[in-house]
């Protein structure tokens, strides 16, 4: 149901039944004024490779960039350089011509390489074993990080056929200089719940240590039973661990991540997947398969996306951000709840309809507002968009930036209950911002704020 209104909104009903009954036209509303708002565009993941190049892991070795990607029509394990990660990339062949013994052709999956303290390269892959007729992962070696790779041993690193077998090798090296390989048990292949796990491993990146321990596993309703492709990082003292989540092949596949104050976990889910078809207004599509490239100047997201009508990935890339040490993704939304910020002369109110239950009400008076912190990963250009309700009449508030000029927003008329966006060109400093929004005109609620 509606809120009752405040005492102002009652205050100005009894003042329009009044002149409604007297005047000789009907009591009418002035429209606001147009709102001085610059709207820009939500600033999209720059496609870097655009033709297939699935599941993309990208290093900086000696000043160059270089990327693997799973197989296509380039070879087992195609690779690309690039002077920066914005490109331009060149394809540069196959990076492991030929398989390991124990393994068939055609599903060569996901490779990671690594640099050792020897100064050779490690490549991990995902291939099908033709023993236990499963994806199981293997390993090469090389003096290059072109290749060629050349397979180690007869046998498969990881293969676990009685989980549906094994995929997404990747690689974490801790602050302590230990070592160790992640990846994914295959379980949905066998219609069980998939797991990501860590295993310790020597310096050669090759030899176990220890057992493997299980840090996540899939149970969220929009996993489908899937969570693959795991990427660990640290940021200060937290662990952070991507992962992609749904099925590939479609605008449903996206990222996410967990976090933990141990290696070992336990690691806690976000509450929401970093970066989705919709978080991204649609600019790419199935953002998953994700890498995290950590530089001095700057960290990235690098990823895949369908392009060319679903027929191939290209390889995008996007500016990452750490906000307290929990990721943020130049381009895509993330939302803040209008109800967790500073409130000054209004209130919070429970409500089914709004994001969480909770929206903010009654900022009705001139000293009236909500004041929120946003994270920037880079400055620049963003865009604001505020859900709000306002049900009697086009509204307005005013916008500022950290205790910039303000800016003023227009809400049309939506009806309570009906939670609409109002976008807001801004400019954001990179790191935490101030947004403030204060009553103007009418009466407007707010759910949240959601920036990109």
């Amino acid at each position: 149901m509606p809120r009752s209104p405040s005492p102002v909104v009652s205050a100005f009903l009894a003042l329009a039944s009044i002149v409604a009954a007297v005047a000789t036209v009907p009591f009418a509303v002035a429209t606001p004024a147009a709102a001085d708002v610059s709207v820009a565009a939500t600033t999209a993941p720059p496609l870097v490779i655009g033709s297939d190049f699935p599941d993309p892991d990208v290093s900086r070795f000696d000043g160059v960039y270089y990327a693997y990607s799973t197989n296509n029509g380039f070879g087992n394990v195609p690779v690309a350089s690039a002077p920066s990660l914005t490109g331009p990339w060149t394809r540069r062949g196959n990076a492991l011509p030929t398989l390991g013994a124990w393994a068939s052709g055609g599903l060569t999956w996901a490779p990671e390489v690594s640099r050792r303290a020897d100064g050779r390269y490690v490549l991990y892959y995902t291939a099908r074993s033709v023993a236990v007729g499963r994806q199981c992962i293997g390993a090469a070696l090389a003096t290059s990080p072109l290749g060629p790779f050349t397979p180690v041993g007869t046998q498969p690193l990881v293969c676990n056929g009685g989980e549906g077998g094994d995929i997404d090798a990747s690689s974490f090296t801790d602050s302590t200089g230990a070592r160790y390989l992640l990846y994914k048990d295959d379980g949905n292949a066998i219609g069980q719940p998939t797991s990501l796990w860590l295993q310790g491993v020597a310096a050669d990146g090759l030899t176990f240590q220890g057992g493997r321990v299980e840090l996540l596993r899939s149970g969220r309703p929009e996993e489908q039973g899937v969570i693959e492709a795991p990427v660990l990082t640290k940021v200060g003292t937290q662990y952070v661990l991507f992962y992609s989540l749904g099925g590939y092949g479609g605008d449903a596949y996206q990222t996410s991540y967990a976090t933990s104050a141990s290696l070992t976990g336990p690691y806690t889910k976000a509450f929401r997947s970093l970066i989705t078809t919709d978080s991204v207004d649609g600019t790419v599509r199935g953002p998953g398969g994700a890498d995290v490239v950590r530089d001095a100047g700057g960290d990235h997201l690098v990823f895949h996306g369908w392009i060319n009508n679903y027929s191939a990935r290209g390889m995008y890339v996007a500016a990452l951000g750490w906000a307290g040490g929990f990721p943020v993704v130049r381009g895509s939304r993330v939302r803040t709840e209008a109800e967790r910020g500073t409130l000054n002369r209004c209130s919070i109110r429970a409500t089914t309809t709004a994001s969480q239950g909770q929206a903010v009400a009654y900022i009705d008076y001139a000293d009236s507002w909500v004041q929120l912190s946003v994270f920037a990963p880079r400055a620049g250009a963003y865009t604001v968009h505020v859900a709000y309700a306002a049900g009697f009449g086009d509204a307005q508030h005013t916008l500022t930036v950290n205790g910039g000029n303000p800016t003023t927003v227009n809400y049309p008329n939506s009806g309570w209950e009906t939670w609409r966006q109002a976008p807001v060109g801004v400019t954001l400093a990179a790191g935490w911002n101030t947004v403030r929004l204060t009553y103007l005109s009418r009466w407007a609620e707010l759910d949240y704020l959601e920036v990109a």
